[in-house]
C-alpha cells in the first residue's frame, strides 16, 4: 500500500494505520485505536477478568450438553427412514444390547434361559426403554452366538443423546456384571456414543494438563522472560473459556458435537500463542530501540497487529467453509473454530496491549534461562537489539542459490508422502474408535466376530403406502434375488407402513453392501421404499460431502486469494499461497491412510484400525490445517512485503522476511504441535487422528514449506512475484493493507 507523508491537520489526528508524518527525532503519536485500548489498561483488564469469570460460569457443564453423533446428513433418505422407523417401529432400531454370557453352559440351558428372561422383563419395565426383545423370546439365530455360549437382549432407549446418556447411566449398573449363571456386558450404539463422550471429556482434561506446562516451558525458552511467557498462555485461556461459553449458548439452538471441544483447546492455545508471540516480540523490539511503552504498543499494533488481524480472518475463513456441510459434526467445528479464532485475536489486540503498557520494560523480567547458563546471559534488551535470525538468513540464501533443486526436491518429497491417500477407503465411526478395553467395544467385537450375519449391520427398508400381502411378498422375492443379499426378513406391517430387514453378504459397510444400497433404491415398487442402515448412511454421507465439497473448496480459495491480494498487492503470491498450502497437507493425508487406515503403528499408538477413514475427518483436517498454514504464510509474507516496499530488492526482502519470522514461525509451530500431540494422546481414534495429523501438517508447513519451498519458488518467480495489472494495483492502493511501519520514509 502506498504510503504518503502527510501530517495531520491542526487539531486532528491521523486515522489508525495512516501515515502520521513523523518529524525528525519525534516519534509518532499513538493512533486512535492504540489510545482506545490503552487509555485505562487496569480497568480493561479488570473487565476482562470479570467477563472471563462469567464465561466460566456460562460454559460450565458444556460437555454434558454436547452430542456424540452428527455424521449423518439430516436431509438424506437414510435419515428420514431411520426417524420414521424409530417412530413407527421402535423395535426395529435397537440401540442398547445386553451381551449375556452363559460361560461353559449353553444359552439354551433352563437356568440360563430363566435368568435371561427375568433380565429382559426387568429391562422392559425401565422408564425410557422400549422395544425389548431377546433370543429367548424370538429364537432368532442372529441373536445367538455361533458357539452357543452367548446371546443378546436388544432394546431401545428413547430421547436425544443427553437423555439417552442419563437413562443409560441410571440403568446400566443394575444389569452389568454377574447375575446367577450368566455374566452381562452393556453395549449397543447408545453405549458406544456415551462411552466415547465420557472418554473424550477425561482425555481432554488430561491433554490440558500435559500441554499447559510444556507450553509454558517452551514459551520461556522462546522469550527468556517468564513474564512474557505467561502473556500468550493467558490469552489462550481467555479464548478457550470464552469459546466454551459460546458453545454452551449454541446448544440451546442447535446440536453441537463433543469433538469440537478438542478443537477449542488446540486452537485456543495454539493461535493465542501465535498471535501473542508475534505481538510481544515486536513490542520488545520496539522497546529495545528506546521507544516508550505506549509508543512501542502503537507501532506494534500498526505492524504486527495488522498481521494478526489478517491471519485471524484467513483462519476463520477456512473454518467457516465447514458451514456448507449439512452434518452437525462438521458444523460444530466451524462454530468452535470461528469463536476461538476471533476471541484469540480480540484478546491479543485488546487485552494484550493493555497488559504491555502496564508492564513496560518489566515484560523482560524473570529471565529463567540464566539458571541454565554458565556464562553471563545478555540482558533481554541486549538480546533484542542483537541481529536475530542470522542462521535463517543464511539458510534462505542457500535455498535461493539452489532454487530449482530445492523447489523440485521439496515438491517431489511432499507428493511422495501423500501417495498413500490414493488408496483411501471411507467408512463410518463405530465402536473401534474406542480403546479395546472399553466395555461397549468388547460387546460390539463379540457381536461382529461371534454372531452370524453381523446383527445390527443390516439394511432396513421402510415401505410407505398401502400395499397388499402379495405385493410385499413379490418385493421380498426380488430383494432376495439380488446377488449381494444373504437374507431378507419381514415384512412387519403397521397400518400403511411396513419394513423389511435385508442382511448383506460380507461386512456391513464394504463395497458390496454399498452397491446393495443402490440396487435396493433402484427397484421399482408399488409403494414408496426408503433404505437405511449403516451402509446406507455411509452412501448418503459420501454423497452429501461430495456434493458440497467443491463449494467449500471454492469458498476457501476465493476468499484466501482476495485476502492475500489485499495484503501483498500481487496476483501471483495469492495463487502461490493457495497451491503451496494445499501441497503442505499431503504428508498429513498420506500419514492418515498409512497409519490409521492400514493400521501401521496401531500397536505403538494404541488404537484399533477399522480399515477405513471416517468420511468427514479429511474435510475437517483439511479446513483446520489449511487455515493454520495460512496463519504462518501471512506472518512470513507480511514481513517480506514490508521489506520489499522499503527497499525494492526482491531477493533481499525474501531473505529478510525469513530471517525475521523463520524462528518465530518454527517456535509457534512446535508449540502448536505440542498442543496437538497432547490432544492426540486421546484414547478415541478420531481425536488421535485429528491431533497427530494436524501436528504433522503444522510441522511440515513450518519446517519444509515455509523454510524451503516458499523462498525457492519466490526466487524462481523473481520480481514478477509482485506484478499486478493497473486496475488491481489501484484497487490495492485504495483498499490494501500491509504490516509496514508507518514511520518509514515514503
Amino acid at each position: 500500500m502506498t504510503e504518503v507523508n502527510t501530517p495531520p491537520r491542526t487539531g486532528e489526528e491521523a486515522p489508525q494505520g495512516a501515515q502520521e508524518g513523523p518529524r525528525k527525532g519525534v516519534p509518532p503519536r499513538p493512533g486512535r485505536y492504540t489510545r482506545f485500548v490503552t487509555a485505562r489498561p487496569r480497568q480493561s483488564l479488570l473487565v476482562a477478568l470479570v467477563l472471563t469469570a462469567l464465561a466460566v460460569l456460562a460454559g460450565s457443564g458444556v460437555a454434558d450438553r454436547l452430542g456424540s453423533g452428527g455424521w449423518e446428513d439430516p436431509a438424506a433418505e437414510s435419515t428420514y427412514a431411520t426417524k420414521a422407523l424409530e417412530r413407527e417401529f421402535p423395535d426395529s432400531q435397537p440401540n442398547l444390547l445386553l451381551l449375556v454370557d452363559s460361560g461353559r453352559a449353553s444359552v439354551d440351558d433352563p437356568a440360563v434361559a430363566s435368568e435371561a428372561r427375568d433380565l429382559a422383563g426387568r429391562l422392559a419395565g425401565e422408564k425410557g426403554v422400549t422395544g425389548v426383545g431377546s433370543y429367548w423370546q424370538s429364537r432368532s439365530p442372529a441373536l445367538r452366538a455361533k458357539d452357543g455360549h452367548e446371546a443378546l437382549i436388544a432394546a431401545r432407549i428413547t430421547g436425544d443423546d443427553n437423555a439417552m446418556g442419563r437413562t443409560l447411566d441410571r440403568i446400566a449398573p443394575h444389569y452389568r456384571g454377574t447375575h446367577g449363571p450368566v455374566r452381562v456386558r452393556v453395549g449397543g450404539i447408545v453405549a458406544v456414543r456415551h462411552e466415547m463422550q465420557t472418554i473424550i471429556k477425561e482425555d481432554l482434561a488430561r491433554a490440558e494438563m500435559i500441554a499447559l506446562p510444556i507450553t509454558l516451558v517452551l514459551l520461556v525458552m522462546v522469550f527468556g522472560s517468564a513474564i512474557a511467557a505467561l502473556l500468550p498462555l493467558g490469552i489462550g485461556i481467555v479464548a478457550i473459556l470464552g469459546t466454551n461459553a459460546v458453545l454452551r449458548g449454541l446448544t440451546a439452538f442447535t446440536d453441537v458435537s463433543v469433538f469440537a471441544l478438542n478443537l477449542t483447546t488446540a486452537l485456543g492455545l495454539g493461535l493465542a500463542i501465535d498471535y501473542a508471540l508475534f505481538i510481544v516480540r515486536r513490542f520488545r523490539e520496539e522497546l529495545s530501540t528506546g521507544a516508550t511503552p505506549l509508543t512501542a504498543v502503537g507501532t506494534t499494533l500498526r505492524t504486527a497487529g495488522r498481521t494478526v488481524l489478517f491471519s485471524a480472518l484467513t483462519v476463520a475463513v477456512s473454518l467457516a467453509a465447514m458451514m456448507v456441510f449439512p452434518q452437525y459434526f462438521l458444523r460444530s467445528f466451524a462454530y468452535a473454530g470461528i469463536a476461538v479464532v476471533l476471541l484469540a485475536a480480540a484478546a491479543a489486540l485488546i487485552l494484550l496491549p493493555a497488559a504491555l503498557v502496564l508492564l513496560g520494560h518489566r515484560v523482560n523480567s524473570l529471565d529463567l534461562r540464566r539458571l541454565f547458563r554458565r556464562r553471563r546471559a545478555p540482558e533481554p534488551a541486549e538480546a533484542a537489539t542483537a541481529t536475530p535470525g542470522t542462521a535463517w538468513a543464511r539458510a534462505a540464501g542457500l535455498v535461493m542459490r539452489r532454487a530449482p533443486l530445492f523447489a523440485l526436491g521439496t515438491t517431489v518429497l511432499l507428493v511422495a508422502l501423500g501417495l498413500p491417500f490414493l488408496g483411501v477407503k471411507f467408512g463410518t465411526a463405530d465402536d473401534r474408535q474406542l480403546p479395546s478395553t472399553a466395555e461397549s467395544h468388547v460387546v460390539q467385537e463379540h457381536v461382529r466376530e461371534g454372531f452370524p450375519g453381523s446383527p445390527g449391520g443390516g439394511l432396513e427398508v421402510l415401505a410407505e403406502g398401502r400395499a397388499t400381502a402379495a405385493q410385499y411378498a413379490a418385493y421380498k422375492q426380488r430383494v432376495a434375488a439380488l446377488p449381494e443379499v444373504a437374507r431378507v426378513d419381514g415384512p412387519l406391517v403397521k397400518g400403511d407402513a411396513a419394513y423389511f430387514t435385508v442382511q448383506p453378504r460380507g461386512e456391513a459397510v464394504d463395497d458390496p453392501a454399498q452397491r446393495l444400497v443402490g440396487d435396493l433404491r433402484s427397484l421399482h415398487t408399488p409403494f414408496d421404499a426408503k433404505v437405511t442402515g449403516t451402509a446406507a448412511v455411509l452412501v448418503d454421507t459420501k454423497h452429501a460431502i461430495g456434493r458440497r465439497l467443491p463449494w467449500a473448496a471454492a469458498f476457501i480459495a476465493v476468499v484466501t486469494l482476495l485476502l492475500v491480494f489485499l495484503l501483498t498487492g500481487s496476483v501471483l503470491i495469492p495463487v502461490q499461497a493457495v497451491v503451496l498450502n494445499a501441497l503442505s497437507l499431503t504428508a498429513m493425508f498420506g500419514a492418515v491412510v498409512w497409519v490409521f487406515q492400514d493400521g501401521h503403528l496401531s500397536g505403538a499408538l494404541g488404537f484399533t484400525s477399522s480399515g477405513s477413514i471416517e468420511t468427514t475427518l479429511p474435510v475437517l483436517m483439511f479446513c483446520v490445517a489449511f487455515g493454520l498454514s495460512m496463519d504462518y504464510g501471512v506472518f512470513l509474507l507480511s514481513r517480506i512485503k514490508e521489506e520489499y516496499d522499503r527497499t525494492g530488492d526482491h531477493d533481499a526482502a525474501v531473505r529478510h522476511g525469513l530471517q525475521r519470522t523463520g524462528g518465530l514461525i518454527t517456535a509457534a509451530a512446535v508449540i502448536l504441535a505440542v498442543v496437538m500431540v497432547a490432544i492426540g494422546t486421546s484414547r478415541v481414534t478420531n481425536t488421535k487422528m485429528l491431533g497427530l495429523g494436524i501436528a504433522l501438517a503444522v510441522l511440515m508447513d513450518a519446517m519444509v514449506v515455509r523454510s524451503l519451498l516458499v523462498p525457492a519458488i519466490m526466487r524462481l518467480t523473481g520480481r514478477a512475484t509482485w506484478w499486478a495489472p493497473a486496475p488491481l494495483r489501484r484497487f490495492h492502493e485504495r483498499f490494501g493493507v500491509s504490516e509496514g511501519d508507518d514511520r518509514r520514509p515514503a
